[in-house]
């Protein structure tokens, strides 16, 4: 096994770095190198989210002893690994004589973290190989391939100008599953075109109180057709730009912004937000004037709903129950429902959802979402609305699932929603009045100013 020399070319010379400098101590960066090949193997292996092994107090041991720096470093590595994955496998696969072991995982995965530093991130090719091959020569399973790590990542490194663009062309970085079940809902080209969205990073998008257009100002954004306000890129830490401390704005996609929005006006009226932590739209339902129940079945995730309120200044009854367990003491006027789903309309900012979810864990979801909306129409008062969301990208989990839903409950309509409802929403909705979002929506040169979130939105009426 070996690489492929490009005949134009000289043969590499294989000269394998050390592992440790003479005084015992390890390579400067190697524990971060291998901190994110060992992530990397439980986001593909275990399909462990990547938030989870990443969080700076219960994350993974071996991400929690780097300094901040590296834990950066650390996550810069994985999103590009994960947003170009087949691009990356498809450029390290064509410079080997033959496929790696059945069993190599750790060597793929030094092969891709090293790939991604050379191929996105700016980092010196000389460095991203030299700790690739120390981290091979010091692990018992890929030590005899170090050479080959070496070859490779130097081939890759020589030649990255004319073979990234030209992959990049004609790759289409999803896995098969995916690619295929988007394809039978969107078709053929606006599913490449989603597929291409994911491997940018998403901007951020702000929900103000007031003013978007001097916040867009304040923060070095622009306000969106919707009332959002985006920002391409931010400069240190969100909690130290103009607003956070005096709550006056919080961090929530354009597209996660509108399902609230298809309850009209809610002042005065009574309304719950099931699943509502971390709380986001209960927060827009109480800054719009309502009077909102929040509902979630996690304690940890209700305290975090609490603490945003707090910041915001803004009040809710929360409640920890079982939805489907729970009766409040008289319905309610409107009940929103986001759903927990595949999160696949959440891609360009959590890149590992399409390696760790699979089509068995749609069906199941899509299971979930039925049983709580069975449960949340009991909620709504006769004459009330409903509308029900989730961040997916898959029909089963959003208009299939509606439909079927419909077709069960003589009682419940729909409530198709109308172009002119809300600014910007006209392309968004669907023949049936339904809302739905892809990253593919809303373009623009820069890739991190277009897009949204993939989500789907259908509001319903329980008939008086």
């Amino acid at each position: 096994m070996g690489p492929q020399p490009d005949r134009a070319e000289r043969p590499v010379v294989v000269t394998p770095g050390p592992t440790a400098r003479s005084n015992g101590s390890e390579l400067p960066g190697l524990a971060a190198r291998k901190a994110a090949a060992r992530l990397l193997a439980a986001v593909i292996e275990a399909k462990t989210a990547l938030d989870g092994l990443t969080d700076n107090e219960h994350g993974h041991p071996q991400f929690r002893t780097l300094d901040p720096r590296d834990r950066s470093l650390v996550r810069a590595i994985l999103a590009s690994a994960l947003r170009h994955r087949v691009s990356i496998e498809s450029l390290i696969e064509s410079r080997l004589d033959r496929p790696l072991p059945a069993r190599a995982g750790m060597l793929s995965h030094i092969l891709h973290v090293a790939a991604a530093q050379i191929l996105f991130l700016d980092v010196p090719d000389s460095a991203a190989v030299n700790l690739a091959v120390a981290h091979a020569g010091e692990d018992p399973r890929t030590r005899r391939f170090a050479g080959l790590v070496n070859a490779v990542l130097r081939e890759l490194a020589r030649r990255k100008e004319r073979s990234l663009p030209k992959v990049l062309a004609t790759t289409l970085d999803a896995p098969a599953w995916l690619l295929e079940r988007l394809s039978q809902a969107y078709g053929a080209d606006k599913a490449a075109a989603i597929v291409a969205m994911h491997r940018a990073e998403a901007s951020l998008d702000f929900t103000v109180k007031s003013d978007p257009p001097g916040w867009a100002e304040r923060l070095g954004g622009r306000v969106l057709p919707t009332g959002s306000v985006r920002v391409a890129r931010i400069a240190g830490a969100i909690t130290e730009l103009p607003g956070y401390g005096d709550g006056e704005w919080w961090v929530q996609d354009a597209a996660s912004a509108l399902p609230t929005r298809l309850l009209g006006n809610v002042a005065g009226r009574r309304v719950a937000d099931l699943c509502a932590a971390p709380g986001g739209k209960t927060a827009q339902l109480a800054a719009a004037g309502a009077s909102v129940t929040a509902i979630d079945s996690s304690k940890n995730r209700l305290k975090r709903l609490a603490a945003n309120l707090d910041r915001l200044k803004l009040d809710a009854e929360i409640v920890h129950a079982d939805l489907a367990a729970w009766t409040p003491e008289t319905p309610f006027d409107a009940v929103l429902l986001d759903a927990p789903c595949s999160s696949t309309g959440t891609i360009r900012r959590h890149p590992d959802v399409a390696w760790t979810k699979s089509p068995e864990d749609i069906e199941k979801l899509a299971a979930v979402q039925r049983r709580l909306l069975e449960a949340a129409v009991k909620l709504v008062r006769p004459g009330g609305l409903l509308v029900f969301s989730n961040c997916s990208l898959d029909p089963a989990e959003g208009e299939t699932l509606v439909a079927n839903f419909l077709a069960d409950h003589a009682e419940v309509e729909r409530a198709p929603v109308a172009p002119d409802e809300i600014a910007g929403i006209d392309g968004l909705l669907d023949a049936n009045g339904d809302l739905r979002t892809t990253p593919a929506g809303w373009p623009a040169e820069d890739p991190r100013e277009a897009g949204l979130d993939g989500f789907f939105a259908a509001r319903l009426r329980r008939k008086g």
